[in-house]
């Protein structure tokens, strides 16, 4: 019996509220979340098992990374051909980490909806899609794409997909799954309730995306399509390059289980994780996890030494992704203290100091045996909105994104006035190169805002 179980646990405050039926619960809501729940895991986790622990520092040396100059040489075109050749013969996948919300950028939605485009007001997904669409003609190919949502914005992201029309992409080849979701605790480990009534639930962080993955079948699709490699990124940075042939290839070749795109700290101090050798395994050390020592270090050029800095961008091999989950490996939870909104016994709003409990893709990459980073800039690659003003912010991404566009027009010899702001589509463009094909459709001296859009651009 379910308050059995919750007393033996420690939850007799929940089994009360159930038994009692409390006006302020919503029962069939709690039943049903506590139906999600691994009792046996939430205990482990409060007892303080399965808790991420900082490994013993034997050796701490900088990762070899690939430069971003790389890209220019002769020797990358084996390696970007090499990745053009798996895209176009399908072995390549999309996974878009889309679990998040828009709060924080003034909207109740899913952050994937936010109008970032500089011109157009693009949303994020819009972006993505017509990226996925475009690499699909010009390889002539077909890319299947994963979307991880989270319980909050499922049924709104699904919806609004259908409301565009999948922005030209077939319907059948975009997968949506559901993150896990785990209860958040008390300091003393007792479970909250939410205003609604509800179990109060947190997302189990992006780590939770590979068994999400298995749990929902989509690890048989991959399978069934011969999927080969896995692009990984997050939904909030406009700039990605989806798939990009280099990074595919380059991890391909190097017959790596799972890589990742780096990009050079701005500061000492820039709270990012670094990418580094511990204990001869590539990890990501977290900002705070980091010693002084360590993060202060310089190189003989008195240079930062530890510069690489994670982006969420990953390249992970589908059967190292499968064989971690039917292996049964658990990636290990880290702890979060924060203040949730819950309701006291009385049913009376309140906020509580809590904890919840996630995992990180990252933690990952030590079961890698092979893995290689490659250093990209942050300026064509990383433009993240996760503020509404300052640093990594809306505004600040759509400048990023308007002052790569007119990069690429003035390398195509086109003269564009200051303060013009410029938007170019992937439908139009992918890449600066695309644009060569198109400049009979440029003017040679744009003076005004500019946004140049592909012959069928979809729903935004």
């Amino acid at each position: 019996m379910l308050e059995e179980r919750l007393r033996e646990t420690g939850q007799d405050h929940i089994a009360r509220l159930l038994e009692h039926s409390a006006g302020f619960i919503s029962s069939q809501m709690l039943r049903d979340d506590l139906a999600q729940v691994d009792l046996s895991l939430v205990m482990r986790l409060i007892k303080g098992d399965l808790l991420y622990k900082e490994p013993q520092k034997r050796s701490v040396e900088p990762a070899q990374v690939i430069p971003a100059s790389f890209a220019d040489t002769q020797e990358a075109a084996q390696y970007r051909d090499h990745g053009e050749g798996l895209i176009r013969q399908g072995s390549v996948a999309a996974l878009i980490v889309a679990g998040g919300q828009g709060s924080r950028l003034g909207i109740e939605a899913p952050k994937g909806v936010v109008g970032v485009g500089p011109l157009s007001a693009k949303s994020l997904f819009c972006i993505h899609s017509q990226k996925v669409l475009a690499l699909c003609r010009k390889y002539r190919t077909t890319i299947p794409v994963f979307i991880m949502t989270s319980r909050a914005n499922d049924v709104q992201t699904k919806a609004y997909f259908s409301a565009n029309d999948y922005f030209g992409l077939d319907k059948n080849e975009v997968h949506f799954f559901t993150q896990g979701m785990l209860p958040s605790v008390t300091p003393e480990g007792r479970f909250l309730i939410s205003r609604e009534g509800s179990l109060f639930m947190n997302p189990d962080g992006h780590g939770g995306t590979l068994t999400a993955l298995s749990k929902n079948g989509c690890f048989d699709i991959m399978r069934d399509r011969n999927i080969e490699e896995i692009f990984y990124f997050q939904v909030d940075n406009p700039l990605v390059k989806i798939c990009d042939p280099i990074f595919v290839g380059l991890h391909s070749l190097s017959r790596a289980e799972m890589s990742s795109k780096v990009v050079r700290k701005r500061s000492y101090d820039e709270k990012v994780g670094v990418i580094a050798r511990i204990n001869d395994k590539t990890r990501v050390v977290e900002y705070s996890d980091m010693s002084d020592d360590m993060r202060y270090a310089t190189d003989e050029t008195n240079e930062m030494l530890y510069w690489p800095g994670s982006i969420a961008i990953h390249m992970i091999r589908a059967d190292f992704a499968e064989n971690l989950t039917r292996e049964g490996l658990m990636l290990p939870f880290h702890r979060a203290e924060k203040m949730i909104p819950t309701l006291d016994s009385n049913g009376e709003p309140v906020e509580e100091k809590g904890v919840k409990f996630e995992t990180f893709i990252f933690d990952a990459l030590p079961h890698a045996q092979r893995s290689i980073t490659l250093e990209v800039l942050r300026d064509e690659e990383f433009a993240p909105v996760k503020n509404m003003t300052g640093e990594d912010s809306l505004e600040t991404s759509r400048s990023m994104q308007s002052a790569l566009y007119r990069c690429w027009l003035e390398k195509a010899g086109i003269i564009v006035n200051k303060d013009v702001s410029v938007e170019i589509s992937p439908l139009f463009a992918l890449e600066q190169t695309d644009l060569l094909s198109h400049l009979s459709d440029i003017p040679d001296r744009i003076e005004t805002d500019i946004y140049l859009k592909g012959p069928d651009e979809q729903g935004q």
